[in-house]
């Protein structure tokens, strides 16, 4: 999928956006979005707003209303774009996997993919009320998480039910808009490729299932020749570019999922750097940094998975590139606020292509904790401010 601007001139809160006939920018209001990841419906967390044990569904209900109210909000004096200005509309919120967690039968039985899907329409797609620059209704853009491919195909560990696709084939559907929509039943993660991209502010934004891996790689490939080296590109996957060897495919025997090797094999790559999941991922990883070296416009890459905020430069295994990485909290398993709900985060992430600058901002959701309510304005944490290509 790919979506072009028509022409005509859009007016953002006082700023102009000017397109050719052929949807090419020519003048670009900043434009923002959300960033977060790792919902994880069929868990708990320890403690949010004065309860304890509270089901996912609650938690993400509530952040799905700071979300709603952010268009209000003043952005921090920072320094970065739009300091001290309200947030606006909102391009887009994305949100990069693990929607529902595994449906692990040990230690603690885990519900069915399915009743997490219902649960995450109900409690955040429906709550979303957020408008973009033109006053149309926000996208809601989704990629899966090792969990939801993990619930589709099976996994190391015990499962029950054994494949549950439910999540898999929703977001197939809402995101590829298939011919013949998707059920759990029909979906085929082999075949049915989640892999997109769309145009937002002159930014060509680009979304995967799980990594970059050579089978994504070749796509984007093909998707970038419509695209003019001097566009910025941003990357949105789950897991992070130093990929764990565990989510590679299998590197022994038949190449099968089994408790036994306990590889995922949630990417197409097998595993090149050894037997077991404790391995290096080196070979992978100088793959990829090989790939980004060689599509120099390709500058941010946004991830979840490992849970916790952070703007950060991945160098490659050999210290040769430089890419900005923006990596989300969870809302359910951070590794910082699953033990201090009011760490509790997402991004808000603001770029200008005719500035050729991003900023980036921690938003703190829950900053009061058991004091907090939908209606408690939002607080900041760390920013960030960097160049989108090079002069």
């Amino acid at each position: 999928m790919k979506n072009r601007f028509s022409l005509g001139v859009v007016r953002w809160w006082g700023a102009v956006a000017v397109w050719t006939v052929a949807g090419t920018l020519l003048v670009a209001a900043p434009v923002t979005f959300v960033f977060t990841s790792d919902l994880h419906y069929g868990l708990n967390r320890g403690r949010f707003r004065g309860a304890g044990n509270v089901e996912a569904q609650v938690v993400n209900a509530a952040l799905a209303e700071k979300i709603n109210g952010l268009p209000a909000a003043a952005l921090p004096n920072d320094g970065g774009l739009r300091a001290g200005q309200a947030v606006g509309p909102v391009a887009f919120v994305i949100v990069t996997g693990d929607l529902t967690n595994r449906q692990e039968l040990y230690p603690l039985h885990i519900q069915s993919a399915t009743t997490s899907w219902r649960q995450f329409e109900e409690s955040f797609i429906r709550r979303l009320r957020l408008v973009d620059a033109a006053g149309r209704p926000t996208p809601l853009l989704l990629v899966p998480g090792n969990h939801d491919v993990s619930n589709a195909i099976g996994a190391p560990s015990r499962l029950v039910p054994e494949t549950d696709a439910t999540s898999m084939a929703e977001i197939s559907n809402r995101m590829m808009h298939p011919a013949v929509p998707r059920t759990k039943e029909s979906y085929r993660y082999a075949t049915d490729k989640i892999q997109f991209s769309q145009d937002f502010g002159g930014a060509h934004c680009i979304f995967l299932t799980m990594w970059p891996d050579s089978v994504a790689r070749a796509w984007i490939e093909h998707d970038l020749q419509g695209v003019a080296a001097t566009t910025p590109v941003f990357l949105f996957c789950h897991d992070q570019p130093d990929i764990e060897a565990k989510h590679l495919t299998n590197p022994n025997g038949a190449h099968l999922i089994s408790s036994h090797d306990r590889f995922e094999n949630l990417v197409a790559d097998i595993c090149a750097d050894g037997l077991t999941v404790d391995a290096p991922t080196a070979i992978e990883q100088r793959a990829l940094a090989a790939f980004l070296r060689a599509h120099a416009n390709i500058v941010g890459y946004f991830h979840g998975n490992s849970n916790w905020n952070e703007f950060y430069t991945w160098r490659g295994p050999d210290g040769d590139l430089v890419l900005r990485v923006f990596r989300a909290d969870s809302p359910i398993k951070g590794r910082v606020s699953g033990k201090d709900e009011t760490k509790l985060s997402f991004q808000v992430i603001t770029y200008d292509v005719a500035a050729n600058t991003l900023t980036a901002r921690e938003c703190l959701w829950n900053a009061k904790g058991d004091k907090e309510t939908d209606a408690t304005p939002v607080a900041w944490g760390a920013s960030s401010t960097v160049q989108l290509l090079p002069h």
